[in-house]
């Protein structure tokens, strides 16, 4: 990702989103106009995905997402934070997998500090958006923190994808059986042909399936990337797995379905979602906020 790609501002508009591109005068002008609370604040990841596209495949699917969803209900949004709570993506030591990962105790202190400052400058509603399933895990404490000491609306935004990929689900070819929205496989294939074709390597893909560990033996099974494992027709049992555990390439499902097309028209479906969500927030009533934040530093 380049620095044009973090810093994109909305070329095509002379209404800017991205405050990484604005100056201290514009955003301040543009929180006090009315409906103009609310920021989304993207959440991305550096990992090891399938040998055929690229580690920040997390990272450029959440900011089309987050691009095309501020220009539609014309909102803020940060530049994105590109590391997030991948330690299952590490791979073997020293293997070179290039993963780059944050504690959870990191994570949640980079999603505190960021809301807060944004909070400080009268930000009321905060939407983390992210397309990286476990940047979901670490969050709960640390939103309801955010909640309870400032009293703004606080919320994280999934991209539709893995097991809750009903907003797409019309989209894609492969059967279930498939696990189209799953790690490396159609849809995060498509979406990055759709957006940055040039970093996808078809050559190199291949079309795999998660499995259990090796070391569980036959009583055990996996059918996808949740972190649990299924034993005796029940999936009720969470492991610590490593990724490389349960899936031998990185990628689960079948990846040779994906096109260009299809990638545009799933970021349409998501982007469309996550705009119409946010046309749901701006309506909320917020309380006062207790947006002073002397801890800063």
């Amino acid at each position: 990702m380049s620095v044009k790609d973090y810093a994109k501002t909305d070329a095509a508009s002379e209404r800017k989103h991205n405050i990484l591109g604005m100056s201290f005068a514009e955003v301040a002008e543009r929180l006090a106009e009315p409906g103009q609370d609310t920021v989304l604040i993207p959440m991305g990841s550096t990992e090891k995905h399938g040998a055929h596209i690229p580690l920040g495949t997390d990272s450029y699917v959440t900011m089309e997402v987050v691009y095309r969803a501020a220009e539609a209900v014309d909102v803020l949004h940060t530049p994105l934070q590109p590391f997030g709570y991948s330690p299952h993506h590490m791979g073997r030591n020293e293997e070179g997998a290039g993963t780059i990962t944050l504690r959870a105790e990191t994570y949640r202190r980079v999603l505190h500090d960021v809301a807060r400052s944004l909070i400080f400058h009268g930000v009321k509603k905060i939407v983390f958006v992210s397309h990286h399933g476990s940047n979901t895990k670490p969050i709960d404490e640390l939103m309801r923190q955010l909640r309870y000491h400032t009293g703004a609306y606080i919320s994280f935004y999934k991209t539709p994808t893995e097991r809750e990929a009903n907003v797409v689900q019309h989209l894609f070819d492969n059967p279930p059986e498939e696990t189209p929205g799953w790690h490396s496989s159609e849809l995060e294939t498509a979406c990055l042909m759709a957006t940055a074709d040039n970093l996808v390597h078809m050559d190199r893909a291949v079309d795999d399936r998660a499995h259990a560990p090796a070391y569980m033996g036959e009583a055990f099974s996996k059918i996808d990337g949740v972190g649990t494992v299924k034993f005796r027709g029940s999936e009720n049992i969470w492991v610590p797995m490593e990724h490389h555990e349960y899936s031998d390439t990185a990628t689960i499902g079948n990846p040779f379905r994906a096109t260009k097309e299809k990638g545009l028209a799933m970021f349409d479906a998501m982007a469309d979602h996550l705009a119409a969500y946010v046309e749901e927030v701006r309506g909320f009533e917020v309380g006062d906020v207790r947006s002073d934040y002397p801890e800063r530093a």
